[in-house]
């Protein structure tokens, strides 16, 4: 099947590579293979399963180096820590999900929708798998040129992303110090991506106030999931007002 050819049922596919991306792919088997979920996963010869895993995986680490190198050029006078901290907001789960979200990602993914409710992080996965197919295709300067000139100028607000607090860890921490509240962080749960042994895992966190279980996060660092873990628990303080809104 020619999945971009403007056949009814592929109008999606096709609007979403020439409107948003701005080109039609040659390869359409690997952009398909970024669009299935590992809950739709398709069986092929000798019980080989095909889903977006690996594509997700090699994406990651394109999408890294093309942020890391687009964040040096565009903040020649920041220090390394501003840049990591800048890295990790934009490749951050939590982003790369409303990312996929606004370009219109979503309704192109197939997956399980039995087990929807399940599945937190689909559409940053998806995203991934996305960026390591235009790589696979097109290489890493077409990659990188799609992504900055078609995806990030046009959908994220970067200068508006460096002004956000990140560090809702400290804060966190600084408020349970205040009012004599234990803040603490305890991994709950690793998530293997593919089979055990696999490098790629993804951590969930959960904050613990006065021993009490309190939001969770599931992130590919325990760092990065302890922030977001951090920031809804703090945000979710604020808004029952146990945290004066003026300190949120």
């Amino acid at each position: 099947m020619l999945l971009f050819n403007r056949h009814k049922g592929n109008e999606d596919f096709y609007n979403f590579f020439k409107n948003i991306l701005g080109f039609t792919p040659r390869r359409t088997d690997i952009y398909q293979i970024a669009f299935i979920h590992k809950s739709k996963s398709v069986e092929v010869l000798k019980g080989r399963r095909i889903n977006n895993e690996r594509l997700e995986y090699l994406g990651d680490a394109v999408l890294s180096a093309i942020v890391a190198d687009y964040l040096y050029k565009k903040y020649p006078y920041e220090g390394e820590g501003f840049l990591t901290i800048m890295r990790s907001k934009i490749v951050s789960r939590a982003n790369l999900n409303k990312l996929a979200h606004k370009i219109g990602l979503t309704k192109l993914i197939q997956y399980n929708k039995e087990q929807q409710g399940i599945f937190k992080s689909i559409e940053g996965d998806a995203f991934e798998a996305l960026v390591g197919a235009i790589y696979m295709e097109k290489g890493y300067n077409f990659t990188r040129k799609i992504i900055i000139d078609r995806v990030i100028r046009f959908h994220l607000d970067v200068d508006a992303l460096s002004q956000q607090d990140w560090n809702y860890k400290s804060k966190l921490i600084d408020w349970g110090q205040k009012e004599k509240r234990k803040v603490s962080f305890e991994v709950v749960r690793t998530i293997f991506q593919g089979k055990q042994n696999a490098s790629r895992k993804e951590y969930e966190v959960q904050v613990l106030l006065d021993g009490e279980p309190a939001e969770k996060a599931i992130e590919f660092s325990i760092k990065a999931a302890e922030q977001l873990a951090a920031e809804k628990t703090y945000k979710k303080l604020v808004e029952n007002g146990t945290i004066p809104k003026t300190e949120g």
